[in-house]
């Protein structure tokens, strides 16, 4: 019977005094509740056995009493109570055989009782850490979310109950664990970072811890990243660089696109490196039409108190275009909802959010409102019309941003053939980044269309076939270099 516990506790104890007794085991609460109850042979206990102990129980119960014996029909119920902490109510151990019983079974229980009374404390110990510990990876998953969506206020109060404290500024790391290991790798980042750093249980990416780490004098590349990929086998990390702690979005995706960068690495580990983020080039014009363009959206009242409100529906399409489907595991919605709340947004700006441009727009505005470092909204009348995108992207300063970002690609002297990075990349962009209207377009298959852009991701230094993808900052920078005569010439155009 030890030797049952230790291997699988209750109820492999359980089901051993079933088919000793050649009936139904259970262990069921005060009320009669059956909280587990097994019969190894089907066939050897009746279908009302479970009533025929909860009767017993409650009997047992109501007289105070540490066992009973019951007969009911053809069946003889034997109760035992077990031994509990003091604080919670022990179980009830109910066994139900066909008479005539075999022999010594009540002597047999009797002593099945300590045995299993060990193993219910133990369990009832380990419900109680899972319980907490999910609810603690709950608190800090909503912690990393209200910063995602820049509510820092709120985001303080709900971390001041778990430790440590939010730091600031950050550096944030992506952690992709190998296999079943995010717990033990959660432990390690622990002990590698004194204690120091907010670890997150990623719920979009079953494999994947997020790390909101304190700056330090180091490198974007320094000490967390090596040393966790240098304990943890087959674990990959991407690093963020320095950033105010009201900037945990932008870091968050700079520490994705450079883990794309570090899985074909010998290092397994990668700082994020490359063109600065558009919404810190576009100026007070660009937080015009940021503004301009969202009011629609930040405007909204909804009609019925259970409908979302703007900033419901702001944060909807914030995850959306970050997540693409994988948002309803973000915000815990059904798909339905995801996809009824898109439809609204897509009504209230005018705009179709199954094209890439149209996406490009709504990110860009979104960070562009995101960004606290932007100079104030010029003071212009509400008769001054906001500028349009495309004069947003003709601006010396973003075609500057759009040169930086597409130079990895080399010159796009290559131009007509299919192989060239920038017939890839503005064909994958036209195809609205499906894969196979992609390899269509360029006559190869599927899985060369994604061998090519899994390179273009290392020479990139930016995520493009998992979501947050680079696919929107792409989009506006050939725009931006097609507005301005500097794209290729001979190419696609994106659709503006």
């Amino acid at each position: 019977m030890h030797g049952l516990a230790r291997a699988g506790g209750s109820r492999e104890l359980l089901r051993w005094v079933s088919g000793r007794a050649a009936g139904w085991a259970g262990l069921l609460g005060g009320d009669g509740t059956v909280l587990y109850g097994v019969a190894r042979d089907p066939d050897a206990a009746s279908a009302g056995s479970a009533a025929i102990a909860a009767e017993g129980v409650r009997e047992l119960t109501a007289l105070g009493a540490r066992s009973l014996a019951l007969d009911r029909g053809g069946h003889t119920a034997l109760m035992f109570a077990l031994d509990g902490p003091a604080d919670s109510a022990a179980p009830v151990l109910a066994v139900i055989a066909r008479r005539p019983l075999p022999e010594r079974l009540a002597v047999l229980l009797s002593d099945a009782a300590l045995p299993l009374s060990m193993c219910w404390a133990a369990e009832t110990v380990e419900r109680k850490r899972r319980r907490v510990d999910l609810a603690e990876s709950r608190g800090r998953e909503a912690v990393l979310h209200l910063l995602m969506t820049g509510q820092l206020s709120v985001a303080h109060q709900v971390a001041g109950a778990l430790k440590p404290a939010l730091p600031d500024p950050v550096r944030v790391c992506v952690v992709e664990c190998p296999g079943d290991s995010r717990d033990e790798v959660a432990r390690i980042c622990t002990d590698l970072s004194g204690g120091r750093s907010w670890i997150v249980r990623c719920s979009v990416y079953a494999r994947h811890l997020i790390l909101v780490a304190p700056a330090g004098p180091e490198p974007p590349d320094g000490r967390l990243g090596p040393e966790v990929a240098a304990v943890v086998d087959d674990c990959v990390v991407g690093i963020s660089e320095d950033v105010p702690l009201s900037d945990t979005a932008t870091a968050y995706r700079q520490a994705f696109h450079a883990l794309a960068v570090a899985r074909g690495l010998p290092g397994r580990h990668a700082g994020f490196g490359s063109a600065p983020e558009p919404a810190l080039v576009v100026g007070a014009e660009g937080a015009r039409w940021a503004d301009a363009l969202l009011a629609p959206l930040l405007g909204h009242l909804p009609r019925r108190g259970q409908d979302p409100g703007s900033q419901e529906l702001a944060a909807t399409l914030a995850s959306w275009l970050a997540f693409s489907s994988h948002a309803t595991a973000h915000l815990k919605i059904h798909r339905n909802t995801l996809a009824a709340r898109l439809r609204l947004i897509g009504e209230l700006l005018g705009l179709d959010l199954d094209r890439v441009a149209d996406q490009a727009a709504l990110d860009l505005a979104l960070a562009v409102r995101a960004t606290p470092t932007l100079p104030g909204r010029p003071a212009g009348g509400p008769q001054t019309p906001a500028p349009s995108l495309d004069e947003i992207l003709r601006t010396p300063a973003v075609r500057a941003w759009a040169a930086q970002e597409l130079r990895p690609l080399g010159a796009p002297g290559a131009a007509g053939r299919t192989a060239d990075p920038y017939t890839t990349l503005r064909t994958w962009l036209e195809c609205e980044a499906q894969l196979g209207a992609t390899a269509e377009a360029l006559s190869i298959s599927v899985p060369a269309v994604r061998k090519r852009l899994t390179r273009l991701e290392t020479v990139l230094r930016r995520s493009l076939l998992r979501t947050p993808s680079a696919r929107y900052d792409l989009w506006l920078a050939f725009r931006a270099l097609d507005l301005t005569g500097g794209g290729q010439p001979d190419g696609g155009h994106p659709r503006p």
